[in-house]
């Protein structure tokens, strides 16, 4: 992996078949960027399926309360579910939707969006300013592509573990 331009705003997901470096756009979203960093340091998304991963479109995960593998795993809440803390405003931006951006998941109020996310596996522009883009994948797309599809997948893949990169040593 190439040298990190920001740690403190890179996030690096574990997943089965290696590390996703993601580039928190800080600039464009503050507020998801600050909320993400909050759950990968707190450790919420650690052990977090994916729990809608449509093939060509994209792979969300982030359903800190029902998606837990390890604790609370329940597929048929899994995408309802959000964190202890409140819902974000949207921001809404000029970033494109195009592949290996990280965008809010939310339901139809533009400011419900909380901790699920989702990474888009190829350009999706139908979706430009209404979901809030907040990062994109530099390193390990790959990895993304290789995630269990299926609404929910039938034994879906998980985030190992979630960091910001300042914090690994």
């Amino acid at each position: 992996m190439a040298e990190l331009r920001d740690p403190e705003n890179t996030i690096f997901i574990e997943l089965k078949n290696g590390v996703v470096a993601i580039e928190l756009l800080t600039d464009v979203a503050p507020g998801h960027c600050e909320r993400m960093k909050v759950l990968a340091r707190a450790g919420s998304y650690d052990n977090v399926c994916f729990h809608r991963v449509i093939d060509g479109f994209m792979a969300q995960t982030g359903d800190v309360k029902n998606g837990n593998t390890e604790k609370n795993l329940n597929m048929g809440l899994a995408g309802t579910g959000k964190s202890d803390l409140p819902d974000l405003k949207a921001e809404f931006s000029n970033v494109p939707h195009d592949r290996g951006t990280l965008a809010a998941a939310r339901s139809q109020n533009p400011n419900s969006a909380n901790s699920q996310f989702f990474i888009n596996f190829r350009d999706n522009h139908f979706l430009n300013r209404q979901y809030t883009v907040y990062g994109r994948v530099i390193d390990g797309m790959s990895h993304v592509d290789e995630i269990v599809r299926g609404e929910p997948p039938a034994n879906p893949d998980r985030m190992i573990s979630v960091k910001v990169a300042a914090d690994v040593s």
